[in-house]
């Protein structure tokens, strides 16, 4: 075999080498790229998503700030007012439950539809529709009708609804003097009633279709309308004086 053919041979088998390199090279980076998509799936499914408009908001990871002060000062403020001796048996809030009724919902079920985009902004959480228990022929209501929505708030959002409540929208109330002081129930429970829905800065004025009111009620594991009326003044409610 001559020279020449043993040097033709060579340089081919070199860029074969080559080609074959080329290719491993770019699978692996291939495969390197699909991994880095990969992890970067699972780290965004595992951190905290931004809700969409209308959309149902995402929980917060941390503290809301009405229960750190709960946690840090009301407690300690409560046992000293009332001479407890075990943290457990300060009063706390279990609920917050927020019922909207459109009386024309009626004749038109269309209309509920603004009053549960309205409460799902409020509340960044979708409410259920009520209905009616029995039927009541002079208001032309029948069995099983939807008559309103209503939302019912735990743990971090119920206390970021009511510091939201406390702190930005009661005062924003035309010529607020304070809640009254006698809409206790007698088992802890208070219950507060809104005229208007645009006292919340979450709702778009241009597009509500109607000024509606709710009402809000606020459920305490107090057994007295003293505990109650202490926790919920410690907290921040502004009660009229």
């Amino acid at each position: 075999m001559s020279d020449e053919k043993v040097k033709a041979g060579s340089a081919k088998a070199g860029e074969a080498g080559a080609d074959k390199a080329a290719e491993k090279a770019a699978k692996a980076a291939k495969a390197a790229a699909a991994g880095k998509g990969k992890k970067g799936k699972d780290a965004a499914a595992g951190s905290v998503r931004i809700a969409a408009a209308g959309e149902t908001k995402v929980s917060p990871a941390a503290m809301p700030r009405l229960e750190k002060m709960y946690r840090e000062k009301v407690i300690s403020a409560l046992m000293k007012q009332f001479d407890l001796k075990n943290p457990m048996e300060v009063p706390r809030i279990k609920k917050v439950t927020i019922n909207c009724a459109v009386k024309e919902a009626v004749g038109n079920p269309k209309v509920l539809d603004g009053a549960y985009d309205e409460i799902m902004a409020i509340t960044g959480q979708k409410p259920v529709l009520t209905r009616a228990r029995k039927a009541i022929a002079t208001f032309k209501v029948r069995e099983g009708n939807a008559v309103g929505v209503m939302v019912t708030l735990r743990r971090a959002r119920m206390y970021e609804f009511l510091d939201r409540l406390m702190n930005i929208a009661l005062p924003r109330v035309r010529d607020f003097k304070g809640v009254p002081t006698k809409s206790f129930d007698g088992r802890g429970n208070y219950s507060l009633g809104l005229r208007e829905q645009i006292i919340f800065p979450e709702i778009n004025y241009d597009k509500v279709d109607k000024v509606r009111g709710m009402t809000v009620t606020i459920e305490t594991s107090a057994r007295t309308n003293e505990h109650a009326r202490a926790l919920l003044n410690e907290m921040g409610m502004p009660f009229r004086r």
